[in-house]
């Protein structure tokens, strides 16, 4: 798909020269940068959801399981 975008001066002209130095056209560059983008927003996103579960969470476990830990843990050899 085509597309008209703007962009300053010196982003411009410092992609193409990152383009030719890597042997890619203007287009591929451009298009590789924005996946890369895309790719990164949706990790952060994630990221932001599995933070807002966790915070919902208790740090605290049952009290039966922390007896089970304790009580597994005196008895083992390290």
């Amino acid at each position: 798909m085509k597309v008209a975008i703007s962009v300053p001066d010196s982003v411009f002209a410092a992609a193409d020269a990152l383009a030719a130095h890597q042997g890619k056209s203007r287009s591929q560059l451009y298009s590789e940068a924005l996946a890369r983008f895309v790719l990164s927003e949706r990790a952060s996103a994630i990221t932001e959801q599995l933070d807002a579960v966790y915070a919902r969470q208790s740090g605290q476990l049952e009290p039966a399981l922390r007896h089970a830990q304790l009580h597994t843990l005196a008895h083992a050899t390290w």
